[in-house]
């Protein structure tokens, strides 16, 4: 389980200090995917990155599995995937060696990493390019091996920041899928998008998050509830003002 209360994180710049997020609470439950809606520049990846400990919170407090991210950052990583535009993967090695490397540094046994990565292989569809050099991979291959990556150690929270951009339909599609059947698992999942087809379809919660605050959080059935709108972009823009349009 994930648990966020009153983060908050500014930053400093030339023309002084910017909110970055202010006082985010919300919280996601195993088996259960959590949106978070909102534009670029909305505070949606200093949220997750706040979460996945890669930047550190000015304020507030975050629970994964019961650790905490500031006090136990080590037990907070072995228990949470990530993958983001900004996730690299090294472009000279093979998908296999990458996910070795990556299980080594998470600790796990040798016979473990290769039944995960098997498992990881077959359900990615990677078994055609598991042994070849990433630096000629479509961007959708490119994008199998970043989630293969995030997912190596078995993480129970799954942190998934815009991962349909830039992608054509199929590989969309695939990553669309592979959210469904982690889902179904009973992984914890955070999703980060402003495509709002991609919130309806896939989150079971839904936090609308701009300018760094949430707005409103809720399920789909709740949001349209409280706006008397159906479609999840009117929704969006009713719940932060129509003087935002």
């Amino acid at each position: 389980m994930l648990e966020v209360v009153n983060l908050s994180k500014k930053f400093r710049t030339k023309k002084g200090e910017v909110v970055g997020v202010d006082r985010v609470t919300f919280s996601a439950k195993p088996g259960q995917v959590y949106g978070l809606l909102g534009p670029n520049g909305a505070g949606k990846t200093t949220t997750l990155r706040m979460i996945a400990t890669l930047m550190q919170a000015d304020q507030g407090e975050i629970r994964v599995d019961g650790y905490d991210v500031r006090s136990e950052p080590h037990e907070v990583r072995k228990r949470i995937g990530y993958l983001s535009s900004e996730t690299g993967i090294y472009e000279r090695f093979t998908p296999r060696q990458q996910l070795h490397f990556f299980a080594d540094i998470s600790g796990m046994a040798p016979s473990v990493t290769e039944r995960r990565i098997k498992e990881l292989s077959l359900r990615l569809g990677m078994g055609e390019f598991l042994d070849r050099r990433v630096n000629r991979f479509s961007t959708g291959m490119k994008q199998k091996v970043s989630i293969a990556r995030a997912l190596i150690h078995n993480p129970s929270v799954v942190i998934f920041d815009e991962p349909t951009t830039g992608l054509d339909l199929f590989a969309a599609r695939s990553v669309v899928r592979t959210i469904r059947e982690l889902r179904s698992e009973g992984k914890t999942i955070i999703l980060s998008t402003h495509i709002m087809s991609e919130a309806e379809q896939l989150c079971d919660r839904i936090g609308i998050i701009h300018k760094g605050t949430l707005f409103q959080s809720g399920t789909l059935d709740e949001l349209r509830m409280q706006t008397g709108l159906m479609h999840m972009d009117e929704i969006f823009f009713r719940l932060i003002g129509d003087e935002e349009v």
